[in-house]
């Protein structure tokens, strides 16, 4: 492909993130705008497979997103880079990491469902991003949809600043713009309200507006740019715009919106970078400046076994070229920047260079990763974005590859699927030997699997894994081991008394060193910490990795000839051991959030059912089309195979997302049946 129009001038860059519900209508809304910019030459369809974001063989054959994509077209002036996203909860981390690359967030809904739980979602993390935030009501031709009702229902759940930019005419075959016009006819409210209400909404942000606005009784929208821009950013001003990508009635209006209003890269509020770790940081802010040094953040990265990595970012500051050479976070080597990309769904399109505001990709280079700050100036280390906060994966699957030999491959694989995606986590469970992949939820997982299975062709068996209980501590306590060996050559001895204390619920380890007078010689007492640390491991009770402890070493007794670190490891290992029996240890489980969405009709059951597996429910919402969302919190040893009991209680209409809440002791009963279970192995 030949590459776009270059504008040097980022007064002309608009980046947008089309976020909300699946079934909202993103992907084929993003094909309208791309057709009525000329980037292509006709809409393709879902149906067929034939749209440019989802090019996916997976997603044509689902019908839907299951990554983000990246497009960009021109329109006059304006350079728009566009980032569809899933509308399913376990895809989100596909669709926050696009907040980190735009200016604006676009929450699309469907005239016909309203607002679903993913819209809500996205505008609350969007609002904490500090974005500028607009709705597109989209479908606004199905039949029986009653738009005045939803922008009350708009205005009820996000606030009165959501103000329609523009409204249905002429039975929503047109819209009418409602800013720049004073006057006009529209199928509901009126242009002149309406025209009226956002004047007023942007002049309350600048003083001097507001006098001139109460002195005149108007003023000329288009010297409204700049408090504009301000109530976009203060999200004073959330505008709400109608379409229907289907027929492609209000695209181009939609356009011209986005070039007109919308911020460019100089007018969004700037990323919250910091630079530093923990309390030290520092904020710092880049300079949508093209002449400054780089700073770019890669907010997503795909990995091809043909095409290798390729790392996603957006440039914040400077100007990234073919031949620049680039450092990848503190990293102490450069990459050469070979061949530098925009990227059309699946085409990569060569550019010459990027400037702020430019999304742009590079492909083959292997440390780059998730997150990482792009940068070509020393005191450019240890500096990042404020993290995302991504929904917790506790919905898991142990795995295992079915053909003998194939670990460390699927290992591999693995890892470069968990690259790609932040939602997904995997881990080595030691104590179970079990390789576990964690989600958001079981479509998420079963995506996971057909891509290892199509794209990696690596088989793989599945099983529920254990639950991921923990072991801790309630009360202080001593102990106290003599490791003595003598068998005829070199012996071994080693003495250590200890005492224990518990820590804060998830406050981890603390080992503390208060040996006096050489009892324990220094050279020794990491081999101490060392054995200690073994038991954090593998528990004590019930074989679960043990937390939220402090050890206090404090005295001991060694020998010239026969002490060594396998001695003081074997017996502070068997000392905490002793102490950790006589602490009061008591089984942890992990309590997770819930929020199910379901008919309303359904509620009645799923509270009882939730109530019956020691859950409690916290809330309850209306939702349109007669639906209901649940919170609630409940242990995740009670979700065992929850979907196909949500399905039985919905009619299949059920849907749920889990989130780590925290952890809970288990019941008695449970500890009882756990402990019993386990058996200790004596490794002496």
């Amino acid at each position: 492909m030949t590459a776009p129009a270059t504008h040097p001038d980022l007064q002309a860059i608009r980046t947008i993130a089309l976020v909300g519900q699946t079934g909202a209508g993103k992907t084929s809304l993003a094909e309208a705008l791309l057709c009525q910019a000329g980037a292509i030459g006709a809409p393709g369809s879902l149906e067929r497979g034939t749209t440019v974001s989802d090019f996916d063989p997976m997603e044509r054959r689902a019908q839907h997103s299951l990554n983000s994509a990246l497009m960009h077209c021109t329109r006059g002036a304006m350079r728009l880079h566009l980032i569809d996203t899933p509308g399913y909860a376990d895809f989100v981390g596909q669709s926050m990491t696009a907040l980190e690359a735009v200016e604006t967030a676009a929450v699309v809904i469907n005239a016909a469902t309203g607002i679903e739980m993913m819209s809500a979602r996205m505008m609350e993390w969007a609002a904490a991003r500090r974005l500028c935030r607009m709705i597109i009501v989209n479908k606004i031709d199905a039949a029986g949809v009653d738009l005045a009702a939803l922008v009350r229902q708009i205005q009820a759940a996000f606030g009165k600043e959501c103000l329609p930019l523009n409204l249905p005419a002429a039975g929503a075959t047109r819209v009418v713009d409602c800013f720049f016009n004073a006057t006009g006819a529209a199928d509901f409210s009126s242009v002149e309200a309406a025209h009226r209400a956002l004047v007023e909404q942007v002049v309350e942000v600048d003083p001097e507006f507001v006098e001139r606005y109460l002195n005149d009784g108007d003023v000329d929208p288009r010297e409204l740019h700049a408090p504009l821009e301000e109530a976009l950013r203060q999200g004073h001003l959330i505008p709400i715009c109608f379409v229907s990508a289907r027929n492609g009635t209000g695209v181009a209006e939609l356009l011209d919106v986005f070039e007109r209003l919308l911020p460019n890269p100089a007018e969004g509020n700037p990323p919250q970078f910091l630079k530093g770790e923990g309390a030290s940081a520092k904020e710092l802010h880049a300079l949508p400046d093209p002449a400054l040094h780089v700073i770019a953040h890669v907010f997503k990265v795909t990995v091809d076994p043909y095409v290798g990595k390729m790392g996603v970012f957006r440039i914040h500051q400077g100007t990234v070229t073919r031949d620049s050479l680039l450092y990848i976070g503190d990293g102490r080597k450069p990459f050469k920047v070979a061949h530098l990309y925009m990227l059309q769904g699946k085409e990569h399109v060569e550019v010459v260079r990027g400037v702020p505001g430019d999304i742009c990709a590079v492909a083959k280079v292997d440390e780059m990763h998730f997150d990482a700050v792009l940068h070509d100036a020393a005191e450019d280390d240890h500096l990042h974005l404020l993290p995302l906060p991504f929904p917790v994966p506790v919905h898991g699957l142990a795995i295992e590859p079915k053909r003998r030999g194939d670990e460390q491959r699927m290992w591999e694989i693995l890892q470069k699927l968990v690259d790609e995606d932040p939602c997904l986590r995997v881990e080595h469970v030691n104590n179970t030997n079990e390789t576990v992949v964690y989600g958001l939820g079981e479509l998420h997982l079963r995506t996971l699997l057909e891509r290892m299975t199509e794209v990696y062709k690596c088989e793989v068996n599945t099983r529920p894994p254990r639950i991921a209980y923990l072991e801790t501590v309630t009360a202080p306590a001593e102990g106290h081991h003599r490791h003595k060996k003598q068998s005829g050559g070199a012996g071994q001895f080693g003495e250590v008394f200890l005492r224990i204390e518990p820590l804060a619920r998830g406050a981890g380890f603390e080992f503390v060193d208060q040996v006096k007078g050489g009892t324990i010689p220094t050279q020794f007492i990491p081999a101490v910490e060392k054995g200690v640390r073994m038991v954090l491991d593998t528990g004590v009770i019930a074989g679960y990795p043990l937390h939220d402890v402090r050890v206090i070493v404090y005295d001991g007794k060694s020998h010239s000839v026969d002490s060594k670190d396998i001695a003081f490891a074997t017996a502070g290992r068997k000392a905490f051991i002793d102490a950790v029996k006589k602490a009061q240890p008591i089984v942890l489980e992990p309590i997770v959030k819930v929020l199910i969405t379901a008919p309303e009709t359904s509620m009645g059951d799923i509270t009882g059912d939730l109530s019956a597996k020691r859950g409690q429910v916290n809330g309850t919402h209306a939702l349109p089309g007669s639906f209901v969302s649940v919170s609630g919190q409940v242990p995740l040893s009670e979700l065992s195979n929850y979907q196909a009991r949500l399905n039985g209680m919905t009619g299949g209409e059920g849907r749920y997302t889990l989130e780590l809440s925290h952890y809970e002791a288990v019941p008695p009963s449970a500890q009882a049946l756990l402990t019993s279970q386990y058996q200790a192995k004596d490794d002496d």
